[in-house]
């Protein structure tokens, strides 16, 4: 696992190629009846100057889908291209704190933007399955049909899961939902590591720990089904801190991100150097198996060792000893501390090269805790996967977020949806906008 490599390719792609006046009222007629698919790469062709602000492997081009539209979490792709988004507004929002996206004319931009939903209800989970669009609604999970012909909802939403725990450190929802209806929802730790006084010095872990009973794990639900009421019976897996990231390949093998706990250094200052509280533990992908156990909070991932080790506040010593994190699910790939991976999508299109098919797209939000900095993460990295393992390093997909808009705005990427044209959607929490990623060759 390449946890210390850190490796960005890519180019600003040149300008594309722009048509003459003479000619443009017949392209436009001929651009509005091809297929979404061929108009958007049509679009991306001519629109791809710069990549806004992103760097990009060769032959990427990446464009501004929307711009300032609120707190953009998660968001899902319908077949007709619709972004539907899961807006976690900072103010209470008069049309709807969720958000749905068309580009109508080819173009490459989201010409119409819809509210609807709750004012002030906003999460991060959204997915869409069986002509339903799921969203998180912070205690509960609701449907809304989606009626073709419009854009958003127009009807009330039912409840599929209600009551669902949202106290602690670790308040979003994220899911997935599988081809045959099993909907996976992450429920983050309510602390750190479990201690007996949340995130203060020296302070003991409790053990055993019982908010494992309903969270720091994965519950699994039936879409298909609604009025479910949350309960411990339904958890799927344990021990992952906050696996903001959820999602499923083509065989059906269900992969999530996972935060890795902060403050060894802050905590253990006697067992931990600055630079141990720096670059451990590292942020992992793990394959989710039934009844799986993963460790948090007796054991954290150490990216350099490469192992499980026992956390401080049960015994450990630095990151020497083991103990019962022998027994602990290792992770399929890690990556540096404290990136903060906030969303997963496996890429099933085939627009991309073949390089990229079957593997792993992670958003990470970017660090606030590297004890003796920099900060890092703000990018998309991309992992080879190959039969549910790692078949070789990551990559750094996209960057520049941070530091990349010429009017010095800090982008933090969190979420990731692939289009049924095969493109990338990236959106970002705090500038509020989204692009899309095409691959042009």
């Amino acid at each position: 696992m390449a946890y210390l490599q850190r490796a960005g390719i890519a180019r600003k792609l040149g300008s594309g190629l722009i048509a003459r006046a003479l000619v443009l009222p017949f392209a436009f007629f001929a651009l509005m009846h091809l297929p979404i698919e061929s108009r958007a790469h049509a679009a991306d062709a001519k629109s791809c100057d710069g990549n806004a602000g992103l760097t990009l492997p060769k032959g990427f081009c990446a464009t501004i889908f929307a711009d300032h539209v609120g707190a953009p979490r998660h968001m899902a792709v319908a077949p007709d291209g619709t972004v539907y988004v899961n807006n976690r507004n900072r103010k209470p929002s008069p049309g709807g704190s969720l958000l749905a996206l068309k580009d109508s004319n080819g173009d490459g931009n989201a010409d119409i933007i819809e509210r609807f939903g709750p004012a002030d209800g906003g999460g991060t989970g959204i997915a869409i399955y069986k002509n339903g669009l799921f969203v998180d609604l912070g205690d509960k999970i609701v449907r809304y049909d989606l009626t073709p012909g419009d854009i958003a909802p127009k009807g009330k939403p039912e409840t599929v899961v209600s009551d669902i725990p949202v106290n602690g450190d670790h308040k979003s929802r994220p899911f997935s939902i599988d081809p045959k209806g099993n909907l996976f929802v992450d429920l983050g730790s309510a602390t750190n590591s479990c201690q007996q006084d949340n995130r203060a010095e020296e302070s003991p872990g409790i053990d055993p720990c019982e908010e494992l009973k309903t969270h720091a794990g994965i519950w699994r639900f039936d879409a298909n089904k609604t009025g479910q009421v949350f309960s411990p019976a339904e958890r799927y897996a344990t021990g992952l801190r906050n696996a903001a990231g959820i999602d499923f390949d083509d065989a059906g093998r269900v992969f999530a991100t996972q935060h890795g706990r902060d403050q060894l250094y802050e905590n253990w200052p006697k067992l931990y150097s600055s630079q141990q509280g720096t670059d451990q533990p590292a942020e992992v992908l793990v394959a989710l198996q039934e009844g799986g156990d993963y460790g948090w909070p007796y054991c954290y991932y150490d990216g350099i060792q490469q192992k499980n080790v026992l956390a401080p506040e049960y015994g450990g010593d630095g990151g020497k000893a083991v103990g019962r994190c022998a027994e602990k699910l290792p992770p399929v790939a890690a990556f540096p501390g404290h990136w903060a991976p906030n969303d997963l999508a496996i890429y099933k299109g085939k627009a991309f090269p073949e390089t990229y098919r079957g593997g792993a797209f992670i958003a990470f939000h970017g660090s606030w805790n590297r004890s003796s900095g920099p900060q890092q993460g703000y990018n998309v990295v991309f992992q080879p996967l190959e039969a549910g393992k790692a078949s070789g390093p990551y990559s750094i997909f996209a960057d520049g977020f941070r530091d990349g808009d010429p009017k010095g705005v800090e982008h933090r990427p969190t979420g990731l949806a692939v289009g049924p044209d095969g493109a990338l959607y990236v959106s970002d929490d705090a500038a509020g906008r989204i692009w899309r990623i095409a691959y042009n060759g």
